[in-house]
């Protein structure tokens, strides 16, 4: 994956930055995904999280607000989320 330089980044770091992940409703998605969060951002906590269910409850919107501090990380949770099974996409 190529490095972007900081002046060339949309992004600045540090900030709070929201992330959409959607699943399965099941009882431990959440505790899965804040704690999935919380190996790249160590300040997150439950607290931070917004949860929507489908309209049918079939599925389960999260909206988790990380405190990103560079690319990589934002770039390791992304594939660290969408690679669990329990996910269906990641926005």
């Amino acid at each position: 994956m190529p490095v972007i330089p900081p002046e060339e980044s949309l992004i600045e770091y540090p900030s709070d930055f929201p992330i959409k992940v959607v699943g399965i409703m099941h009882d431990e998605f959440t505790d899965i995904i804040v704690n999935m969060v919380i190996e790249h951002d160590p300040t997150f906590h439950a607290g931070k999280v917004e949860m929507r269910p489908s309209t049918q409850g079939k599925y389960l919107s999260l909206t988790v607000t990380v405190r990103a501090t560079s690319r990589e990380q934002l770039d390791n949770l992304y594939r660290a989320l969408s690679s669990h099974e329990m996910v269906k996409f990641v926005l």
